[in-house]
């Protein structure tokens, strides 16, 4: 999230126009969690929601971690093995 809190979004306005300005502010507000933060108060959220809201983020963030950690791993591991990327697919069987 956001590091400043209180912190303003600003965009400059070039020669590329407003309509390009206007892009790359709902590019950083998309990459602050602006608007999904908008979405989520729009309505009040019961704290038994909340917790399970949280709980659920949390499962998420963590599978996240854990897939790019096995990406990171297997693509050593096939580095170290030399065998690249090809193997295990389609198509692969020996005849």
């Amino acid at each position: 999230m956001r590091s400043g809190i209180g912190r303003p979004l600003e965009v400059v306005v070039d020669e590329g126009g407003v309509e390009r300005a206007i892009r790359k502010l709902k590019r950083k507000m998309a990459d602050e969690g602006l608007l999904r933060e908008l979405k989520r108060r729009r309505y009040y959220e019961k704290p038994s929601e909340r917790k399970k809201r949280k709980e659920r983020e949390a499962r998420r963030r963590t599978a996240r971690q854990r897939a790019a950690a096995t990406r990171r791993q297997g693509g050593k591991q096939r580095e170290r093995e030399g065998t690249g990327f090809g193997g295990g697919g389609f198509g692969d069987k020996d005849l």
